[in-house]
């Protein structure tokens, strides 16, 4: 996450007595394990087995001094090397670290008397605030900072709240060394460029005066997109035979007459376009008023859940219907009927939550 640094908004031209660290958090990832067999033509020359050339490279063998577990996951973490990849519908979440790095007072000696040394700074109402510019937006929006979020829950979202509330609870006195944490959490919805600005603000006290000072810094990152969402809607005509007639609303002095419900078939067809392995939870929709939908994809309780690694499709199915109750079918200006939202929710391998939310959808 490449970071500019605005200047100061106070005019003193001195080094400040806090920095600022931003860290992302994100989950480790579990190590696989490999092996790797011995060259033939080696083995073919010395006659020696694969055990005596290389015995290090057996990661799974149950052999004294190696993991005797047979599973190509091994029980160590590996930690991101780096700030990796944001992605559409997970939620960012980092953590703001102001730190008070006002060094000790060196002692008095002849060539330095007490009254020529530089008085004793204390820094005192620390405050932390931050900002998230999104492609979509114009202005930017305020988040809440918190001291929680291990659960895994946005513990901090977009909020219009005071600069009071997005800060916390006033502001904290710092001893040399120590350190204000806050952790904020974001909800990724738009690919593009995002910006986090963070503001830390404090006052600056010696024994004979004060001010406040405060600077601000730029982080920017790009968010990518997390699944490609293509959807196809046909007609599906009913058995004659079979089918139940409802009342069809009357117009301009009519009488109510019987009509067939009319009702159509949804595809869609869900690839995972990042880096990372997720595990469907559900595919859910959020129909307008007058319809109903019946899914037609796996159930939660009896099937299991479809996994797609990087680049794989897959195909979920709905049937949607007038729920003949007399509710009108929502229609845009071209006549075209209007279904509603499609919602996908998802695990990645570590358990990270994603959900996604497609725009309106209809034929």
């Amino acid at each position: 996450m490449s970071h500019q640094r605005y200047p100061s908004m106070d005019p003193v031209k001195e080094p400040h007595s806090v920095s600022l660290k931003v860290l992302r958090l994100s989950r480790p990832s579990l190590v696989a394990q490999h092996t790797l067999t011995a060259p033939s033509e080696l083995q073919s020359t010395t006659g020696a087995a694969q055990d005596d050339l290389v015995p290090a490279s057996l990661a799974y063998r149950s052999t004294a001094g190696t993991n005797p577990d047979p599973f190509l996951l091994t029980p160590i973490l590996n930690l991101p090397p780096s700030f990796g990849s944001a992605y559409v519908g997970e939620t960012f979440s980092c953590t703001l670290c102001a730190n008070q790095d006002i060094p000790p007072e060196p002692p008095a000696t002849a060539q330095t008397p007490t009254k020529v040394q530089s008085q004793k700074k204390s820094i005192r109402d620390v405050k932390i605030e931050a900002e998230m510019k999104t492609p979509g937006s114009a202005s930017v929006q305020k988040l809440l900072l918190g001291p929680h979020g291990d659960d895994g829950t946005p513990a901090a979202t977009q909020e219009t709240g005071t600069a009071a509330d997005a800060a916390g609870a006033g502001g904290v006195d710092l001893e040399p060394g120590q350190t204000l944490q806050k952790i904020v959490n974001f909800d990724l919805k738009e690919e593009g460029n995002h910006v986090l600005a963070v503001t830390v603000s404090y006052y600056e006290a010696t024994e004979t005066s004060g001010r406040t000072r405060t600077f601000r810094k730029l982080y920017q990152f790009v968010c990518k997109g997390s699944l490609i969402v293509r959807t196809k809607v046909g007609p599906l005509p009913y058995n004659t035979a079979t089918t139940r007639k409802v009342p069809k609303p009357a117009e301009d002095g009519e009488s109510k007459q019987l009509q067939q419900k009319r009702r159509w078939i949804m595809e869609a067809q869900l690839e995972n376009c990042s880096e990372d392995t997720m595990q469907l939870e559900r595919v859910v929709l959020n129909l307008e008023t007058g319809l109903r939908y019946r899914d037609a994809n796996w159930i939660v309780s009896e099937s299991p859940r479809p996994v797609l690694h990087p680049g794989e499709v897959e195909q979920v199915c709905f049937v949607v219907e007038e729920d003949g109750k007399g509710s009108a079918v929502v229609e845009d200006s071209d006549g075209r009927i209007v279904f509603g939202v499609l919602g996908i929710g998802w695990r990645t391998e570590m358990g990270n939550r994603g959900f996604l939310s497609t725009g309106k959808l209809g034929g």
